[in-house]
Parts: structure tokens; sequence; C-alpha cells
């Protein structure tokens, strides 16, 4: 076989080797450069320092967490799972807030729908920083512990934070969620079956005593054989501060509700686009065969939204995710502000970056292609 540089395959292989060749060499400068100038300044690199007991207090830590005994890698965990915490309810609320806004905003109810549209301009033409420390002056302008408000039994608004009742956790309670789990998978499973019965016959078997039975009443069963066990820690004022309970902290609650309101608006026009982007004949269809507007948009055309909502909505998740990093503004413990302290007390600035990185980039991976798996599932199939 002849070679010639007239072969366009030949060009390209040699095209590719020569940019990845160029690529690497830069890394290679890149990496020697940066090991030349922490050496110049006496700069150990290295990830030994992971191991090393952490003097960071934290204030919020999902795991157990001791400052001065506790290594840098377990804060930096924390710091991960405060991260992950705040984005994945940030998620599902700015989904469902932007979903139920941008549906108002095309409402034929005129008072509904300039509410939405005053709301979707105006908030997201505020940054997002000076939304979070709006918030957070709010949350802390609550009395303190011993003049917390008290509008129900077991539940204190207060300085430092939302105090509310927190079930004590029995082994009853376990077997019960994994029949939970169980009843998921039952349900998923006969809803499926349901479609094809529906589909070869159409006839449709119900599906709502299935998931009754599978949701509620196998769950329940487990917890009342095993002993229903149902016990309370309330929280109490002790001193100066509460005990017990469970608490959301003015931080996290500032961060999440600067996220949601404001990622919010941009999920809203994406959906309302989405609906106005289905032809107005569906609408009319479903009319005239007597269903309710609400059961049209259920049924039929968001369905069909949803092709054109799910890839923006996916850069919107991702912007709450990266968005997240603006706790530190706030005092929030995320990966950011873990990651700045344990970088200022080790001088690893390197590794600390570049653990930041690695765990937005993870996230936004992981966000990624599950939102393009699922374009892909409803996607259009052509026959």
């Amino acid at each position: 076989m002849r070679l010639s540089w007239t072969d366009p395959t030949l060009r390209n292989i040699v095209w590719q080797v020569l940019i990845i060749g160029a690529v690497a060499a830069l890394v290679w400068y890149l990496v020697r450069n940066t090991e030349r100038n922490l050496a110049a300044r006496h700069i150990a690199g290295g990830w030994a320092f992971l191991w090393q007991p952490a003097s960071i207090p934290i204030g919020e830590a999902p795991i157990a967490y001791i400052p001065s005994v506790s290594t840098y890698g377990r804060a930096l965990l924390i710091g991960i799972l405060n991260t992950l915490k705040v984005s994945v309810v940030g998620v599902v609320l700015a989904t469902v807030l932007g979903t139920f806004v941008g549906i108002g905003r095309l409402s034929p109810n005129w008072l509904l729908a300039r509410i939405s549209a005053v709301y979707v301009e105006v908030v997201r033409d505020i940054p997002l920083l000076l939304q979070l420390f709006f918030w957070y002056g709010l949350l802390q302008a609550f009395p303190p512990p011993r003049q917390a408000f008290n509008p129900i039994t077991g539940l204190f608004l207060s300085n430092r934070g939302i105090r509310f009742p927190a079930l004590e956790w029995e082994p009853a309670h376990g077997f019960a969620l994994a029949m939970f789990a169980v009843g998921l998978v039952v349900t998923w499973f006969w809803t499926r079956f349901a479609d094809r019965r529906q589909q070869a016959t159409g006839v449709r078997p119900p599906t709502w005593p299935v998931a009754l039975a599978a949701l509620v009443v196998l769950p329940v069963a487990v917890w009342a054989a095993l002993g229903a066990p149902f016990h309370l820690d309330l929280p109490a004022l002790r001193g100066f501060n509460f005990q017990g309970g469970l608490t959301v902290t003015p931080e996290y609650a500032a961060l999440l509700i600067g996220l949601v309101v404001y990622t919010a608006t941009y999920i809203a026009e994406i959906v309302r686009s989405g609906l106005l982007a289905v032809p107005h004949g569906q609408w009319e269809a479903g009319g005239a065969l007597g269903l309710p507007r609400g059961v049209v948009l259920r049924r039929i055309v968001l369905p069909q939204s949803l092709r054109i909502i799910i890839p923006p909505m996916a850069s919107q998740y991702l912007n709450l995710i990266k968005n997240s990093s603006l706790a530190v503004g706030i005092g929030y413990q995320d990966i950011v502000s873990i990651a700045d302290t344990t970088l200022n007390q080790t001088g690893q600035a390197i590794e600390g970056v570049t653990i930041i990185m690695l765990v937005y980039l993870t996230f936004s991976i992981t966000i990624s292609v599950f939102m393009n798996w699922y374009n892909a599932r409803i996607a259009l199939k052509e026959r």
C-alpha cells in the first residue's frame, strides 16, 4: 500500500498525532515548571496532608468530625457532602417552583400570569450573591433562642436556625423503609406491564391499587408488625440554645432559598418556551375530547414539551451546582470554603484547587450523563 499526502485519512492521522503531541508537551512543560517553582519556594507537594489532623472548626457536619483529631481528608469529605446536600435539594425544589411559575405565566388568570411575570423579571435581574446576603440577613433578624418564635409545638424559629422534632430511628423504621423501596420496584414493574397491556388490548389495568398496596400498605404493615415505634425527639431550650431535634442552620437555609428562587426564574422561562412550542392544536384537540385544561396540560402538552425543555434544563442544573460555591459569602461550609481553609493552613494550593475542580467536574458530568440519557429516552423514535 502506497502512502500519499493526498490521502485524507493519512493527513487526519498525522494532524491528530501532532496535536496530541503538542498538548502532551505543553502539559509536561507546565508540570515541570510548577515543580521547579514549588521547589524554589520550598513548598512540598503531594497528598499526604489529607491524613494530617485538621484544625478546622466545622459547624455543620453530616458525619462525625472532631477538630484537631479528624483529618483534612474527612473535613474535605464533609465539604463535599454539604455541597451535595444543598445541590440535590436545590435542583428538586427549583424544578418544582420553576415549573409552576412557567405554567403560571401562561395561565388565563390575569393576576396569576402578571405575578409570575413580575417574579421572573425582577428576581433574575438581581445578582445571586446579593440575594444570598438578603436572605441571610433576613434569617439573622429572627430573635435569639430565648425569644424564638414557636408557631406550633416543637417548631422554633430563631437566629440560630430552624429547630423541629426528629424521629428517633429504630430498626422497625429501617425495615419499613426497605419495604417502601421494594414497593417502588413493584410499582414500576406493574406500570410497565399496564403500558404493554394497554398497547396490546386497548384496556389499561388500574395502577393505583397496586401502588397504594406496595407503597403504603406494605411498609405500614411491616412497621406495625414490629411494634409500631414512634418517638419524637423534641427540641427544648437549654441555657442559651436548643437541644434535641433537627436544625436547619441560617447559612444552609439562606443558600438553599437563594439558589432555588434565583434558578427557578430561568427554569420557568424554559418551561414556558417549551409549552409554547407545542402546537396550539394539541390544546384544541384535548378540549374537543372534553378533557379539562389541567388534564390536557398534564397528559398531552407537557409530555411533548419535555423534548424541548430537557436540554436547556440540564444547563440550569449545572449552573445551580456551580453557583453553590457562593456559599463562602455567607459562611456556609461547602467544599470551596473548607478547601480554601485547608490550603491556607497546609500551603497545598495546587492540590486544594485540584480537589475543588474535580468535585465540581464530577457533579457536572454526572448531571450531564443523566440528563443526556433521559433526553435520549424521551426523544422521538423514527420508524
